[in-house]
């Protein structure tokens, strides 16, 4: 791959826009998108942050949508990133990025299945073959949680987010972590509803998965992605209300980012899929 001109993945995440170029660290900084769109000045930015002085050569570009996006939207970040410079623009649904930029196997018959917790939303999704076979979408993120926070614990939004990044629990600790008068367990007891919805989530994807890959997922477990999974006991709460094993990926935060980088570096491998568009 010449210097000149790079392959970038992009992950335009409501609360944090990512980038990832081979052989450099993501680059993230806040999103400023009031609408969540992804517009073409905020992809010249990024991309022009990536690119440097030099820009010879306009890089090829992958870029995470929601699973669910419909075409119209599609084509609309297509767009947006060719007037912001780009080459060549693809597409990748943010699970199969999600699993993609976790290591999981997606290119086996076996089914693998991603839980990404977002800003806004939850994406769930069961793989096999290098495409998604079935996924649900869920209104409910990080920013649900500090709304779930500060209504129980009567505080504004930023200092819940504080609370739960410093003291935030998904499950009852023995030895509580604490902060003023406040702990963890209070937290617990705060993002339940929530939470008992992602599990909603995922038992009626695996509900709705084909038999043999539902058997698949209950043998090989769930793996959380997103900056929302980071939340301390995540996986052992999920593990115990959805029955099915759960881990954390590691750099949860970063998965679909470095799987849409990781996707476009291996495009000839994954191109069949039809989450890909031109």
């Amino acid at each position: 791959m010449s210097v000149l001109s790079k392959k970038i993945g992009i992950d335009p995440g409501t609360s944090t826009l990512r980038a990832y170029v081979k052989g450099e660290d993501v680059f993230n900084e806040p999103s400023h998108a009031a609408d969540r769109a992804v517009t073409a000045e905020m992809l010249q930015h990024l991309i022009g942050k990536v690119q440097g002085r030099i820009r010879m050569f306009r890089p090829e570009v992958m870029i995470s949508v929601p699973a669910g996006a419909p075409s119209p939207a599609r084509r609309a970040v297509t767009e947006a990133a060719m007037s912001a410079g780009a080459r060549q623009v693809w597409l990748i649904d943010k699970p199969l990025a999600a699993a993609i930029g976790a290591g999981l196997p997606i290119h086996e018959s076996r089914g693998v299945a991603v839980c990404d917790i977002g800003g806004a939303t939850t994406e769930v999704a069961v793989i096999s073959l290098s495409g998604m076979v079935v996924a649900r979408s869920i209104a409910v993120g990080g920013k649900r949680f500090d709304e779930a926070i500060a209504a129980h614990l009567q505080m504004d939004v930023t200092a819940a987010e504080r609370l739960k990044v410093a003291i935030g629990a998904a499950l009852p600790l023995d030895e509580p972590l604490r902060e003023g008068e406040i702990t963890s367990n209070d937290i617990a007891a705060a993002v339940a509803e929530p939470l008992q919805l992602i599990v909603a989530a995922i038992r009626d994807l695996l509900a709705e998965a084909p038999t043999r890959l539902a058997a698949d997922v209950a043998d090989r477990g769930i793996v959380l992605t997103g900056g929302g999974a980071q939340l301390r006991g995540l996986d052992r709460y999920i593990a115990m209300h959805a029955g099915i094993p759960c881990a954390l990926a590691e750099n949860p935060q970063n998965s679909v980012v470095r799987g849409t980088g990781l996707a476009l570096e291996n495009f000839e491998v994954l191109k069949r899929n039809q989450a890909y568009l031109r």
